[in-house]
């Protein structure tokens, strides 16, 4: 279905090529997957697939690529759209349409198709992903989960043969991730749609792939089963490290094949309680009665909590509960809203300037608002500069964060995890009182987020600050949160320390927890604090 001979690509200006020599062929009806570091070249092997790079992107591309025996070459992206459907990493640069039903119905519109199949597939759709009741909405007021499987209703509408997603997951919440994927499991048995996916939660979609390509950053890629890449690849999901720490002979790729593995750990290690500090008694934040509606629709109900000093507070729930107004709130940055919101006893709404600047940090969902300099280099200069900070700063925070970034590369030309590692640069180097973050690992792989953990522990902790962030990772919950609060239907539902409220929640729990329950923990580095093992 798809081929790959010979294809190499370098990008303009670039000193290293994105692929090198690549000779792959994949199949009708085969599900693969494409993983590698932030930045290494996985949203460029996707849009070769298509024909967008090079004939939208630019570049010096070598070799052939063909699909269904068309060269990319010879036709361009518009004369492959019926063969291939293509969801980007950000769902809002690819909407035409304002409602979710006129957004299904556009491509179709388009091709002038006959009304009667026109309705019956946006019908199909709209229940494949469980988007009946969002039909009528605005794709402006959806969250950024929505907007995600709207984005994915709108290329299956299209009934193409190749499915193209980069980071399709990255703002579902766990359950939503699992049945898009089992969706997309099942067209490829029983439709054989073939299926690439490049993804950086491999926890989530690792179990559904038959190959994967590992593009390491320099050029190189390598091909092969699950089991082969995981054996070998750094870049794998915490089950494949807690194989690894245990010195396990097999690499499991599920919980239920981890938990036969681990049963005699599991019946011959006593449990230990896990020390949790006292937390803090000095109130940061206090929200009283706070009320979010948009139109007729009610996100918030007269929430009430309190955010407490040196607190990494994790916000949770699924997509729609209002994760992202609460933030907003929090963060001063919504009218829509009724209550009181007050920060380091000042009103939120009223923080202006350098006060704001020093009191709240808020990197957004979609991090480019953030931005707007020529370059990366002229980006962290100029914050450097409002910062009132030695020069070099932010733009040594970013390497650290996300190293190989150019300093001479457009904003708008990083990818995904590298545009928002700049944005959270930007923002920390202001040193906030409260930094507020709005799923903060889209993009981001496995090495970026533990940099990122270090970052945010050592910035609470060390400089006496606050985190708040909405997320749906709950691995980054499990190893970096301090506190959980639930949200559903715009209520709080839970609200305690990390430990006790993700053990409670079977849908959220990580993967550590799954495979070792009911021994109670929830990352590798818990497991190796109990069993004599060294990381490796």
């Amino acid at each position: 279905m798809i081929k790959f001979s010979h294809v190499s690509l370098v990008y303009p200006n670039s000193t290293t090529t994105v692929i090198e020599d690549l000779n792959l062929e994949i199949s009708e009806g085969e599900l693969v997957l494409v993983i590698g570091p932030t930045g290494s070249g996985k949203s460029s092997l996707l849009r070769l697939i298509n024909g967008l790079v090079p004939h939208h992107t630019g570049g010096i591309l070598a070799g052939d690529i063909s699909v269904h025996g068309l060269s990319t070459r010879m036709v361009k992206p518009g004369g492959l759209a019926h063969l291939i459907g293509i969801v980007g990493q950000n769902p809002l640069n690819g909407f035409v349409a304002d409602t979710v039903e006129e957004e299904l119905a556009f491509a179709m519109e388009a091709l002038n198709m006959p009304n009667e199949v026109m309705r019956r597939r946006v019908e199909e759709v709209l229940d494949l992903l469980s988007l009946v009741p969002l039909r009528n909405r605005t794709i402006a007021t959806l969250s950024g989960g929505e907007q995600q499987r709207v984005a994915i209703a709108s290329a299956l509408v299209m009934q193409p043969k190749v499915l193209v997603l980069d980071e399709p997951t990255s703002a579902l919440d766990p359950i939503a991730a699992e049945e898009v994927l089992s969706i997309l499991h099942r067209l490829v048995h029983d439709l054989s749609l073939t299926v690439v996916i490049a993804e950086h939660k491999l926890e989530r979609v690792i179990g559904f792939a038959d190959r994967i390509i590992h593009i390491n950053g320099d050029g190189r890629t390598i091909v092969g089963s699950p089991e082969e890449i995981m054996k070998i690849s750094s870049i794998a999901p915490p089950i494949v490290h807690l194989a690894r720490v245990l010195g396990l002979n097999e690499v499991g790729l599920s919980v239920r094949h981890m938990r036969r593995l681990t049963e005699n750990i599991r019946n011959s290690t006593s449990i230990q309680e896990k020390h949790i500090d006292a937390p803090s008694t000095k109130t940061v934040i206090d929200i009283e009665k706070l009320s979010v509606m948009y139109g007729s629709h009610s996100v918030l109900n007269s929430l009430s909590t309190t955010i407490f000093d040196n607190e990494i507070v994790a916000i949770m729930g699924r997509n729609g509960a209002g994760k992202t107004s609460l933030l907003k709130a929090i963060a001063g940055v919504s009218e829509n809203h009724s209550g009181v919101v007050t920060t380091h006893s000042l009103l939120s709404k009223d923080l202006h300037s350098k006060l704001r600047r020093q009191t709240i940090g808020f990197v957004p969902q979609e991090p480019s608002d953030l931005l707007y300099a020529q370059t990366v280099e002229k980006e962290c200069a100029q914050a450097d500069s409002d910062n009132e900070i030695a020069d070099g700063t932010t733009l040594s925070l970013l390497h650290h964060l996300v190293p190989g970034v150019s300093p001479t590369t457009h904003p708008r030309d990083l990818s995904e995890g590298q545009r928002l590692g700049l944005a959270l640069c930007v923002v920390l180097s202001a040193n906030p009182k409260i930094l507020i973050l709005d799923e903060p690992t889209r993009g981001l792989d496995y090495e970026a987020k533990k940099a990122l953990t270090s970052i945010l522990l050592e910035f609470c902790s060390v400089f006496n600050r606050t985190v708040i962030l909405a997320t749906h990772d709950v691995e980054l919950v499990a190893e970096l949160a301090t506190r959980v609060i639930f949200i559903a239907d715009g209520d709080i539902v839970a609200d305690g320390p990390t430990h006790s409220v993700l053990l409670a929640s079977p849908a959220f729990a990580p993967q550590v927890f799954k495979v070792m329950s009911p021994k109670p923990w929830l990352t590798v580095k818990d497991v190796i604090s109990v069993i004599s093992v060294k990381p490796q």
